[in-house]
């Protein structure tokens, strides 16, 4: 199976398990399921916390995943919403061997991770409206990877605040478009 890491923004956060499956992919996965044959993985971060310091949790969730199904090494993708958008840069930057393709939303990350990025097919999404995360942290990121080569797309939509994650997995392209992406052996 191809695997999807999802990493959920900053209003889903807690621990009953359930808040981040209710936004973002896991919405589009009940409105569309036949648009996803693949495993997702939707790990939740706990209040008061950012992704980057539950790392070591949603790896031993990818790896618990891997153990229990046929995963597709070759096919293992990461996106993320708001917070999530940010932890999509981020580790993603961290850990370019890791994934097939990145699709962050409304996030951001640091332009000197570009080289790190360059090497990860990216679809990134941003609202043009958005007032919580400006659409200026994606395009100064797309820029910057663009700019050391990499492979990289970018939607922004028009008349969209921050909720631009609606429109990005409720594309049937999106997810045509990750899950065709596969990692060089």
């Amino acid at each position: 199976w191809p695997l999807i890491l999802s990493l959920h923004g900053a209003g889903e956060r807690g621990d009953d398990g359930l808040l981040q499956t209710e936004v973002g992919i896991g919405r589009a996965i009940r409105l569309h399921a036949d648009r996803f044959p693949c495993m997702v993985v939707m790990p939740q971060c706990p209040k008061g916390v950012w992704w980057d310091k539950v790392i070591e949790d949603f790896e031993t969730a990818l790896a618990q995943t891997e153990k229990e199904y046929t995963i597709d090494a070759s096919r293992v993708y990461l996106t993320g919403l708001s917070m999530g958008g940010f932890g999509t840069w981020t580790y993603g930057a961290a850990h370019p061997e890791r994934f097939a393709a990145l699709a962050p939303i409304c996030g951001g990350g640091k332009p000197a991770d570009a080289d790190a990025l360059a090497r990860i097919p990216i679809w990134a999404f941003h609202g043009a409206d958005d007032n919580t995360v400006p659409p200026s942290k994606s395009r100064e990121m797309v820029e910057a990877v663009k700019k050391a080569g990499g492979d990289i797309k970018y939607t922004e939509f028009p008349k969209t605040g921050h909720n631009s994650w609606d429109a990005a997995y409720d594309d049937p392209a999106t997810m045509k478009w990750l899950l065709k992406q596969r990692k060089a052996k």
